[in-house]
């Protein structure tokens, strides 16, 4: 087992990681903020709710999916240029014969939904009605066009694909090939009906937000396998997965294909969805400052441009800075408005960001090289 006690480290700034966790606090609602520096934990705390409270991630859930198919890559079973319909025959339907795999990591597929935004997400909780509607879809672009935001068709893309490459269900196959591996013991891809008990509740704040969590709220929602959208998990379990990643791969990816995950493919484009400029990778959101310098950023306005990892409708985030081998997960229940939730993830970011500067570009501690977090 793990020792999640936290460690004082002598690059620490400690007086601005407990700013921090303030701001984690303040915002009322529940919440954990989990810190990881060089393979060591630095800040663990939960407000609200206690360490072993599992949140719903929202769209921090979609780098799953995307680590499951770079895995695939990497083994030679699947090509980031291979149609989809290759493996999927059905999808080929309505002149999407030419989305690849590639495409859909990059979020330009066309297919930013199958039908609308609302239909898309009434249906998620039924994975065939909406693996259905995928292949009864016609591209809103053309493939490669440019990025817009697939928020919920993303999951049933790839998770669809996964099953027809390896003949495992999408749910199953992230167990064996990352939870289990990486002992990630509190992380599920529909909420089991045994740990009902432990997850929390999202709390919408003004109309939109409260109607959109009376859904979400819902036992058949929280059950459900949503790749895009449905993990629940604990930010001390989201940590272990970032941890790995910072550390070159760990057990999961080989350095070349992490770089390659994490490559850069559009940077300030507007995207053709949410109407706003992401720094997009192949599964990944980027840091940066971007062009839009003054728009709160989830990972915050100062992070590096090497910065990954993704957030979750502004109520959850996770993201790994190589350049300070650090890793912030903030998981909360408080789904707001668009900018009240960027800015409050932006400002936790932010004073996380100062509290741990960047570091010499060393190798890994041998100690740590495989990615664990240490005691």
């Amino acid at each position: 087992m793990l020792d999640w006690g936290e460690r004082d480290t002598a690059d620490i700034d400690r007086d601005w990681l407990e700013a921090a966790a303030g701001l984690a606090r303040a915002r009322g609602g529940a919440a954990q903020l989990c810190v990881v520096r060089d393979g060591t934990v630095v800040l663990d705390r939960a407000y609200g709710c206690g360490p072993g409270a599992l949140f719903w991630i929202f769209s921090t859930s979609k780098p799953f999916a995307a680590l499951l198919v770079h895995r695939l890559v990497e083994r030679g079973a699947l090509g980031l240029d291979d149609p989809l319909a290759t493996h999927w025959p059905e999808f080929a339907a309505r002149g999407k014969e030419r989305i690849t795999v590639r495409h859909v990591l990059q979020h330009r597929s066309g297919l930013p939904v199958a039908r609308s935004s609302l239909l898309d997400a009434l249906a998620m909780t039924d994975w065939d009605a909406s693996v259905r509607a995928v292949e009864r879809a016609r591209p809103r672009f053309a493939a490669g066009e440019g990025p817009a935001y697939q928020y919920v068709s993303y999951g049933f893309l790839l998770g669809e694909l996964l099953r027809r490459v390896t003949g495992d269900p999408v749910r199953e196959l992230l167990a064996a090939e990352i939870l289990h591996p990486l002992e990630m013991r509190d992380t599920y891809l529909g909420l089991p009906d045994e740990h009902w008990g432990r997850h929390v509740p999202i709390h919408g704040r003004a109309t939109g937000p409260q109607v959109a969590a009376a859904y979400l709220n819902r036992r058949s929602t929280r059950r459900a396998v949503i790749p895009a959208a449905g993990v629940s998990t604990t930010a001390r379990d989201l940590a272990v997965l970032y941890a790995q990643l910072v550390a070159g791969g760990g057990r999961l990816l080989s350095p070349a294909t992490l770089a390659v995950a994490t490559t850069p493919t559009s940077d300030g484009t507007v995207d053709g969805l949410i109407r706003l400029p992401i720094r997009w990778s192949h599964g990944f959101q980027l840091g940066g400052p971007g062009l839009d310098a003054d728009r709160p950023r989830p990972f915050g306005r100062t992070s590096s441009p090497l910065t990954f990892g993704h957030n979750g409708s502004n109520v959850c985030v996770a993201w790994a800075d190589p350049t300070r081998r650090l890793v912030m997960v903030y998981l909360t229940n408080l789904l707001e408005p668009r900018h009240d939730g960027a800015a409050a993830q932006n400002a936790v970011s932010e004073a996380v960001l100062a509290a741990c500067p960047p570091v010499p570009p060393n190798p890994p501690n041998p100690a740590n090289r495989d990615g664990h977090i240490r005691p």
